[in-house]
This record gives structure tokens, C-alpha cells and sequence, in this order.
């Protein structure tokens, strides 16, 4: 979500613990390793260590791309629609020639014993509904009789992610039929209700006569919510800091929560990041004494955000003595970890694998990609006797940017595996995980994460032991190596024509000229963006940065800033550097998918500053290639006098004929998750929190809401908004983008 309003759900999901003042990975080198005597025989070993083994051979060129362009079925090198105009009505907005349907909102039932929705918050059995803010998603196709098929076109599984509620104070308050209890304690069976919204959910989808809905009764139909029983996978499983009452061994955790952006597997599984989990948590003002404010658990948890103290945003701890309610409290309570839930937080953050296809398969939590805000993951193509690579943001101010590879080389047969779970094993349970550094010239290097990393390994301000603690603790260990501080990573993508890495940088309100998160290359922008009488600062739209290198498991790799988000009418000296008009310009940059059948890039927004304007958006894109732009150079007045200049790297001005307006949402949405049918004639995107700025005493009160979507529309029963699926289709039955 954006930081430019405050509403209770903005306080909690806008995380900024990163306080570090990172000098560059050069100085660390030579202060901490010459300092240690750990060159370790001469430079060029120590470069090794630190970088890994691809780290000498030099930075890639921009033509190669990180791995190499894929097959695209219908690839499309013009945009075939008129772009809509920005809108602030309380309806989906597509071009003309295309239809909408809403297909699965909140509530919608999983079951053929569950009722149907009522939509005034009397419903009940959340376990078999359609969970809350329906996010990332993926699509898995089916053949005719039901059966897994990467070619099923008119039936398949979506797999989606259930992020958060809307809530104004702790109360989770359209679906409690008075708008539930905003005080402390909570009743235990609203919370109940809470847990079961949040999650995953596997629904089955298809076409008749043109026509999409979702089957109701369908077997493959299911939920993983907060409180369904996962499996702990990778280097931190058994770690001492996983070890709870509900599993003193730490190869068990219950849930998944905040899951926000996705990714599907070469293997064909579904992953789904876990992203602003921490403010669930509480413990309480006493707790750093307990533990001992040396005791590096409160490093960590300070560091994500869950200060002793803190309170938590649904108050779910409160609700009773029932282990479902008391895991949420992470204070240490009794004589050791195996007796309370001190580590409850540590088993969120992770990224977590399904098979969509296979309910008995339990879902697993990777934590060889590390543990952070995670939102999607973009995986390079895959390549026989290579390995798999996957690249992932921490979506928080000053965060940083990851890659995985894994130590296993990819045999394509286990594309077509039976078991896919235990090829999720097999790529993502052993590897590397690396941190990128962003250097001034437009190269960068991919840093390792793991004791092999003398910097890691020697680190004085937080000791880490093994491995695991650098997957539980991966924000540290970015920290140690001094990495590059970005403007909110979220969603990534790979191009298929170049193979190149995007990532959306949403925005950031600490983005400053000096000081801890100056103005760099990589995140150039400080700027002043009123709407109306309020003023923003920081970089306010975001922008989006890509990655070439010439072997996705290289650590060297060159970059540029594809596209600076920005208001049409902004300065095109200082904001809209990317030459944005009225058809194609936007504010924060969150989704971002390519499409496979044509190669376009689909750009989603989750905005609080332009929405004075317009509500938030999706647009199609033809983005090109790194090194097609220029470099920029910007410069910032001090109060001194003096002058900061920041060099940048940016690529070709955008025009409507490569990027314009396809999609604007209701009032008060997000645009989010997109997939699409194998033939690309249908596409799924999801409307993320309608009406999420209504006020809680109206919640009885339809005309108050801010939005009625999707009932406005004609789906499903009541007023109260809902987040929910659509599916997009062409009249003439086309392929979406033509």
C-alpha cells in the first residue's frame, strides 16, 4: 500500500525500521575485512567470498539480458486500443471492444454445503469463503475432463492471495454485522472470523458460451488461512529461533498472513509472498527487559518492525487463552521458547509454495529466499544444466532487492513432474541468496548472503551463526554488506523479448536529498507533490528499475530506471522525466506482469497521491530494452548553498503508442494481480479494497460508503464493498492488448 494517507491499515503496512546508514560495499571491504585480516590470502579470494564466483568475470552487456528472450505465442509490437481517460467513478473502466465480469468476491462460497453470501455480516463458516483483498494470482490451467493441463484455455485454478482486510481500528468491520469491536479485548469470535479471511484461496474457473464464473462445488476448491498447518522447508528449518509451543522441533508453523505478490514456478507450483506481517504481533513494554536487551531476538525484532510495547493492528492476542489467540502475543513469557510463542513472528516472512493441483500436499514455507516483506517472485527462464534463479523485493522505505539460485541445475524433466512439491524441494530448499548494490555508473553486484561472505560471517553488530540465521534474519545480513537502499521493491517481472529484470519502486515519503536515504543514482528523485493543500515529499510517484546481466546467476549486472511514474503536468526537468501525458501518466507503480502470450508489460498502481484525480489504474506497455534512454543528470539546493548532483541512468521517453491507460478501478482500490489464459483471450485482475476509506459507524449506512463496488455492478447481495476477481475478454474474442 502507499504512504501518502494514514489510515490504520497505512500505519501497519508501511513498516521503516531500516535506520541503517549504509556506507558502499567498497568501504566495507576495506574497513571490516583489512580490519579482520580476513582477505584471506589477497583480494581476488576475498571478491569471491563476498560476491561469489561469478564476481570477476565482469559486468554483463546490455544486449544479452538476464538469460535470454522466451516464445511468445501472439507477440505484439503495437497497442491496439484507445487508452481510457483517467476516471473517479465507482466502476471498472476498460477501452471500448472489451467486456468485464466479476467473477469471485469476498464471501463467495467454497463449498456446496456453505451458504450463500449474504453480505451484512451475519455470514458465517469463513474456512470454505472466498477470503479479504484479493491480491497477487495465478492461473493453472485444466483440460475438459478436469485433469492439470498447462493448455487448458477455458477451465482452470486460480490460485489467490487474501492480504489484509479493510479496518479503520483493529476491527475487521464489513464483515461484523455492527462493524465489530474496536476496543481491547476483542471477541473471540470476530477474531475467528479475521484469521479464516486471510490467506489463500484455490478456486476453479471456466467458460461457457463466452461466460466465466467459478464453480462453487468444484473438489479442487480450498483455503489456507492463519491458522492451517504449514511445513518449514530450507537452511532455517529446525533453526532455535522457529522453536514454539506449537513446535518445540521448528519444522512446523501455523498459517500464512499478508500474502501479497506471486510467482509460478518453472515446475509449474504457485509461490505467494508473505509481506506486512508484523504489526499482527504484540508484545508488550517490558519484554526487551526480559529477554535481555542484548539478546539479539530483540535486534531482530526491532529491525522488523515490533518494538516492546507496539500495539497490534487487529488485537487478536487478546482475544482469549485458546492457542489460536495467545500465538500472537511474541513477548517472552515463560522459561524458554518451547513454553510460549517469542517466536511466532519468525515464522512469517517467508515465501510459501503450493501446489495448486494438489490439496494434500501441505504447503511449505521456503526459507532459503530469505525472510523479509516479501511481495512477488520473478523467476528467469529456466535453462537445462543451469540453475533456477529468482529475483524478490522487500516492499518497505529503504529496503533491498534479492536474488536466489539455486545450488541444483535445472533438468527439464521435472517441468511435467508428478510430485511438484518435491521439486520445490529440490530447487529452493538449498542455494544462494544475494542482495543487489547499485553503483553510480549503471552497473551493480549481486552481494552473497550466507557464511561464505567473510563481511556475513564477521559481522559486529549482530552475530550470525549459520545459515538459518541469516534466512530468518536476512535484513540484517543485507544491512552487514552495506546494500543499496531502494524506494519500496514490489512487484517484478522478466521480460520475455530481453530476458531483462523489472521491479516496481513504489514510492518513499524518507526519500531525502542527504542523509540516510539520499538521493542515489538508482532512487534520484526528491521532489514536492501537492494534492490539493496537502503536501508530499520524498519520491512521491515511484518509478520502475531494470536489471540486465548476461547470465542470470552472474553477480555483476548493468541497470537503468525504465519509467519514472509522475502527474502529466509535473516539471519534466525534475519528476516527469519520462515524458508522461494524459494518456499514460500514473502514480505508484505496485503490480507489475508480463504477459507471455504477447510480451506486453502490465503496469498496476496502488495510489495515495494522484486519487484527488483519478482512481487507481492498469496500463499496457511495450517498454523496450536497458540502454535505449540516456543519461540524467538532476541537481538539489542545499540549505547551505551548496549543490548535491545525482546522476541516473533512465531509459527512452514514453508515448502513448508504447504505453497508455487500459484499466482504471472504483473508488478507493487497488489494481492488483494479474494472470491470463495460455491463449491470452482472457485476463484476471483483482480489485483490491473498495470503499477501504469508509468510516466504521457508517458501516450500516450504504449511502456513506465510498464505493458500492461490486454490487453497483450487479454482483452478489448488499451494499458492502468487496474485493474481488474479474475477468477481462475481447468482444470479437481476440487476444487482450490487439
Amino acid at each position: 500500500m502507499t504512504d501518502n494517507t494514514r489510515s490504520s491499515s497505512d500505519i501497519f503496512n508501511n513498516e521503516d525500521s531500516n535506520t541503517t546508514a549504509n556506507p558502499h560495499i567498497d568501504q566495507i571491504m576495506s574497513a571490516r575485512l583489512n580490519r579482520r585480516g580476513l582477505l584471506l590470502g589477497g583480494m581476488g579470494v576475498a571478491a569471491t567470498s563476498l560476491f561469489g564466483a561469478g564476481a570477476l568475470t565482469g559486468c554483463a552487456t546490455a544486449s544479452t539480458g538476464a538469460g535470454a528472450a522466451a516464445a511468445m505465442s501472439a507477440p505484439l509490437n503495437t497497442l491496439g486500443f484507445t487508452a481510457v481517460a483517467k476516471s473517479l467513478a465507482d466502476k471498472v473502466v476498460v477501452p471500448a471492444g472489451y467486456n468485464v465480469q466479476v467473477i469471485y468476491a469476498l464471501g463467495d462460497p467454497l463449498k456446496g454445503s456453505t451458504a450463500a453470501f449474504k453480505n451484512d455480516g451475519t455470514d458465517t463458516d469463513w474456512d470454505n469463503r472466498a477470503g479479504d483483498h484479493h491480491d497477487g494470482m495465478e492461473y493453472f490451467g485444466l483440460d475438459a475432463n478436469g485433469k492439470p493441463s498447462a493448455n487448458g484455455i477455458s477451465r482452470g485454478l486460480l490460485a489467490v492471495n487474501h492480504e489484509a482486510t479493510t479496518d479503520e481500528k483493529l476491527t475487521s468491520f464489513f464483515i461484523h454485522a455492527n462493524g465489530g469491536t474496536a476496543t481491547l479485548p476483542r471477541p473471540a469470535s470476530e477474531v475467528d472470523k479475521e484469521l479464516a479471511i486471510h490467506g489463500l484461496s484455490v478456486v476453479e474457473v471456466a467458460a461457457q458460451n463466452g461466460q466465466w464464473a467459478y464453480k462453487a462445488a468444484s473438489n479442487y476448491n480450498r483455503r489456507v488461512t492463519a491458522m492451517t498447518e504449514v511445513l518449514i522447508s530450507g537452511p532455517a528449518k529446525g533453526s532455535e529461533h522457529l522453536v514454539t509451543k506449537f513446535s518445540p522441533d521448528a519444522t512446523r508453523a501455523r498459517g500464512t498472513l499478508n500474502n501479497c505478490g506471486t510467482g509460478k514456478t518453472p515446475w509449474g507450483t504457485f509461490v505467494s509472498g508473505e509481506e506486512n506481517w508484523f504489526g499482527y504481533f504484540h508484545r508488550d513494554a517490558k519484554d526487551d527487559d526480559r529477554r535481555g536487551k542484548k539478546d539479539k531476538q530483540v535486534a531482530g525484532l526491532v529491525r522488523y518492525g515490533r518494538k516492546a510495547g507496539a500495539a497490534s493492528r487487529h488485537g487478536w492476542e487478546s482475544a482469549g487463552s485458546a492457542e489460536q489467540y495467545v500465538r500472537w502475543n511474541n513477548g517472552a513469557l515463560a522459561t524458554n521458547a518451547r513454553a510460549d510463542y517469542r517466536n511466532e513472528m519468525n515464522t512469517f516472512g517467508f515465501v510459501v509454495e503450493m501446489d495448486a493441483y494438489d490439496g494434500s500436499q501441505p504447503v511449505r514455507k521456503r526459507t532459503g529466499l530469505g525472510r523479509f516483506a516479501h511481495e512477488s517472485v520473478s523467476f528467469a527462464r529456466a535453462v537445462a544444466g543451469q540453475p533456477i534463479v529468482a529475483y524478490m523485493g522487500d516492499d518497505s522505505r529503504g529496503e533491498y532487492m534479492y536474488k536466489f539460485v539455486s545450488a541444483a541445475k535445472w533438468d527439464a524433466a521435472d517441468a511435467n513432474a508428478s510430485n511438484r512439491i518435491a521439486v520445490g524441494d529440490k530447487y529452493l530448499d538449498k542455494g544462494t541468496l544475494f542482495v543487489a548494490s547499485f553503483k553510480d555508473d549503471g552497473t551493480g553486484t549481486w552481494i552473497e548472503l550466507s557464511m561464505n561472505n567473510p563481511i556475513v560471517a564477521a559481522n559486529p553488530d549482530f552475530e550470525f551463526k549459520s545459515d538459518a540465521d541469516v534466512a530468518i534474519f536476512t535484513r540484517l545480513a543485507a544491512d552487514a554488506v552495506s546494500a543499496t537502499k531502494m524506494d519500496r521493491p514490489e512487484w517484478g517481472g522478466i521480460n520475455p523479448r530481453t530476458g531483462e529484470f523489472y521491479m516496481t519502486l513504489t514510492n518513499n515519503s524518507n526519500r531525502t536529498v542527504d542523509g540516510d536515504m539520499g538521493a542515489d543514482a538508482a532512487n534520484p528523485r526528491v521532489y514536492s507533490d501537492m494534492k490539493g493543500s496537502k503536501e508530499n515529499k520524498g519520491n512521491v510517484h515511484g518509478h520502475i528499475i531494470r536489471v540486465a546481466q548476461a547470465n542470470p546467476a552472474d553477480t555483476a549486472f548493468k541497470w537503468d530506471i525504465y519509467l519514472f511514474a509522475s502527474e502529466a503536468d509535473a516539471d519534466k526537468s525534475k519528476v516527469n522525466l519520462s515524458n508522461l501525458t494524459d494518456e499514460n501518466d500514473m502514480s505508484a507503480p505496485d503490480g507489475l506482469v508480463f504477459s507471455d502470450v504477447t510480451g506486453l508489460c502490465w503496469i498496476q498502481t496502488d495510489d495515495g497521491a494522484y486519487t484527488d484525480k483519478t482512481n487507481c489504474m492498469m496500463l499496457a506497455a511495450i517498454p523496450g530494452k536497458l540502454g535505449d534512454g540516456s543519461k540524467k543528470s538532476l541537481s538539489y539546493k542545499r540549505a547551505d548553498g551548496s549543490e548535491k548532483r545525482v546522476d541516473t541512468y533512465m531509459g527512452k521517453s514514453q508515448s502513448p503508442d508504447i504505453l497508455k491507460r487500459f484499466l482504471v478501478g472504483p473508488v478507493d482500490c487497488e489494481i492488483t494481480g494479474l494472470c491470463e489464459t495460455p491463449d491470452g483471450k482472457a485476463m484476471f485482475i483483482n480489485i483490491q479494497h473498495p470503499g477501504e476509506s469508509s468510516k466504521m459507524a457508517d458501516v450500516n449506512n450504504p449511502a456513506k460508503y465510498t464505493s458500492q463496488w461490486p454490487a453497483n455492478a450487479g454482483y452478489g447481495a448488499g451494499k458492502r464493498p468487496r474485493s474481488a476477481t474479474i475477468v477481462i475478454t475481447k468482444k470479437d474474442g481476440g487476444v487482450i492488448g490487439t
